[in-house]
């Protein structure tokens, strides 16, 4: 890529959408295009909406989010449902500070961020097109310019709410350079950036004592009073705080408790009133969407100070857990690492899935559900089906615990320590079990773990471990078969033979003699014993596989041995269990013949080239395997 052409043709498409001219030529586009003057809520609204949306068992997932927030669906749902939604309706809850409240690293400042860089984006579309009173550091509505008397004709005509009033600096400049012309009030597009201070803001808590309140409200420019002569000249005034650069856009508090408690009331006066008191002048309008966020520890201490009840209904609480799915997990982690120093180092396949069953487990509450244990709940919330307990939702276990996920293991914790177990090793390769343990040992490193809470998390590092040798049992089995899909099918077509023929009530013919012979009980009992098929309950497992089939044909699809869970299930453990003996010899052979040798060699390939390990990973998977079925 040739950067500088890249940033040439950038600056030419954002000069190609700039626009300008007179507020009577303005009026035709408003005309035209209501949306160019709709409310900071509203384009926020539009630009989530904008993105996609998918309704699926009468849930919505917004995708704006896809890419940076993981396993908060439900959470993201209630956020624009309860709160973007009606606000940008202009019902009362746009009155309101947004407050994002949850654990460390749990993504609350992440969804700030995406808001403030999704807006930047947006307003560079028609759909998001914003503009604004040309000169003005408020970047002030042109609407604003209407005078009160006309604006419910205007609102007849145009279908358009105005809200607001025109700001002093504006309301000097439209008499004394348009000698109160409105129609000729120079109007322009504008673009939203954080960097240039246009329609973004974002205010960060600092000492009390040295904090000015200037830093939100703007401030006099004292060498300009006496050109001026007055406080009160909106020309002496510089209109650069957070709540003039944000208007018409997003203002973002960070740490928004620990602010001081006049910078608090001001704050509330814009959400409420959508004005704020700045220097010697009437209230001024401002149009933002406030967002702030904190942790729960200090919204508690927050809400137990009587002094802060008069703020406590000014503010919407939306909660952000923790994400509790397994799988969304790991994707949080690969793209930690993928925005590190780290992206070149080889992660062996399943090292992240482990750190993210531990990290997960942290965070979960034990049900109180009969036959639901914490692993078995783990597994339901990641979307996997659990035998036994098919008559207990998912939405039935979050329900028992409301607040699940407010508490447990931070994403940043769990890359520290992958970090710490990358340098420790000093290979650029590391596995499941290298993460277990660096997570084990940075354990007493933690700060905010108590006695108990490492007890229960050195349990949890052991399922962890647990589940991690299955899973590794299973890798080397699909590996170690020969021609796997081969095998697979060649099984499980001799099972389904024998299943329709005991179900049928048929013989089978032998293929070489051709001679008739009953089912071969034998065969199917030791597939249907691997996943813990009854002698009870084998017939009604054999029929249901039949059933499965024929609706498969009925629709013209073919049915092959990954088309049943539980009989793919089976069918891997039981070639696994045929070739136990061969891979136990051969992986802890520490002398090898030249078939064992040969043997191990295509395991490797196999496992480098099919399943993404490398040949340091790959060997030690091997190892590590052959140990656990020596035990």
């Amino acid at each position: 890529m040739d950067i500088l052409n890249e940033v040439k043709r950038f600056r030419e498409e954002e000069d190609s959408l700039k626009w300008e001219g007179t507020f009577a030529e303005y009026l035709d586009i408003v005309k035209e295009r209501k949306e160019v003057a709709q409310t900071s809520h509203s384009r926020v609204y539009n630009m989530i909406k904008s993105a996609g949306i998918t309704e699926k068992n009468g849930n919505r997932a917004y995708h704006f989010f896809d890419d940076e927030i993981f396993g908060l669906e439900k959470s993201i749902e209630k956020l624009v449902e309860e709160y973007f939604h009606p606000a940008a309706k202009r019902l009362d809850v746009r009155k309101r500070i947004l407050l994002l409240m949850g654990p460390v690293s749990g993504g609350k400042s992440t969804i700030a961020t995406m808001l403030k860089r999704g807006l930047e984006a947006y307003s560079k579309t028609d759909e998001g097109a914003v503009y604004a009173i040309k000169g003005c550091p408020m970047h002030e509505d042109p609407l604003h310019l209407i005078p009160n008397h006309l604006r419910e004709d205007f609102f007849k005509e145009y279908g358009i709410r105005i809200e607001g009033s025109l700001t002093p600096l504006n309301t000097m400049r439209l008499e004394q350079e348009y000698g109160g012309r409105i129609e000729d009030v120079v109007v322009e597009r504008i673009f939203f950036s954080e960097d240039k201070r246009v329609g973004i803001g974002t205010f960060t808590p600092s000492d009390p004592k040295s904090q000015d309140i200037a830093d939100l409200t703007g401030s006099i420019d004292f060498s300009t009073i006496a050109e001026y002569g007055s406080e009160s000249d909106p020309r002496a005034y510089r209109f650069d705080g957070e709540f003039n650069k944000a208007n018409r856009g997003i203002m973002e508090f960070q740490e928004i408790l620990k602010l001081d408690e006049k910078f608090l009331w001001h704050l509330l006066s814009l959400t409420q009133e959508g004005n704020f008191k700045a220097g010697r002048f009437a209230l001024i309008s401002a149009d933002e969407l406030i967002i702030a966020h904190t942790n729960e520890t200090e919204y508690r201490s927050f809400i137990a100070n009587k002094k802060n009840e008069a703020l406590h209904s000014r503010i919407i609480v939306m909660p952000i857990p923790y994400n509790l799915k397994v799988t969304e997990e790991e994707r949080i982690y690969e793209k930690m690492i993928k925005e590190s120093d780290m992206s070149h180092v080889h992660i062996a396949p399943h090292a992240l899935r482990v750190a993210a069953i531990f990290s997960v487990l942290t965070r979960l509450s034990d049900s109180k559900k009969q036959g639901i244990d914490i692993v078995k709940k783990m597994r339901m919330y990641d979307g996997e089906s659990v035998e036994g307990v098919n008559q207990i939702s998912v939405d039935e276990l979050r329900k028992e615990f409301p607040n699940e996920g407010m508490e447990g293991i931070d994403p940043r914790y769990v890359i520290n320590r992958i970090s710490s177990a990358i340098i420790r090793k000093e290979v650029p390769s590391i596995n499941a079990l290298d993460v277990l343990r660096a997570i084990k040992d940075g354990l007493d490193q933690h700060a905010s773990i108590s006695k108990e809470d490492k007890e229960k998390y050195m349990n949890y590092i052991s399922i962890a471990r647990r589940e991690f040798d299955e899973i590794a049992k299973k890798e080397v089995q699909k590996a170690f078969v020969y021609s796997y899909e081969e095998s697979a099918k060649t099984l499980m077509d001799n099972y389904l033979d024998n299943v329709e023929a005991f179900c049928n009530k048929h013989k089978i013919k032998d293929p070489l003699t051709d001679e008739e012979m009953s089912p071969d009980e034998k065969l199917m009992r030791s597939i249907e014993e691997q996943i813990g098929i009854s002698e009870n309950a084998k017939k009604a497992f054999r029929e249901e596989i039949l059933i499965r089939i024929s609706a498969f044909a009925r629709k013209g699809k073919r049915f092959d041995f990954r088309s049943h869970d539980r009989l793919q299930e089976a069918i891997q453990k039981k070639l696994f269990d045929d070739l136990k003996d061969v891979v136990k010899i051969t992986t802890s052979s520490a002398m090898p013949d030249e078939t064992q040798l040969k043997k191990i060699n295509e395991v490797v390939a196999r496992l480098i080239d099919e399943y993404g390990y490398n040949s340091t990973s790959a060997n030690e998977l091997l190892r590590y395997v052959g140990s656990l079925l020596n035990r």
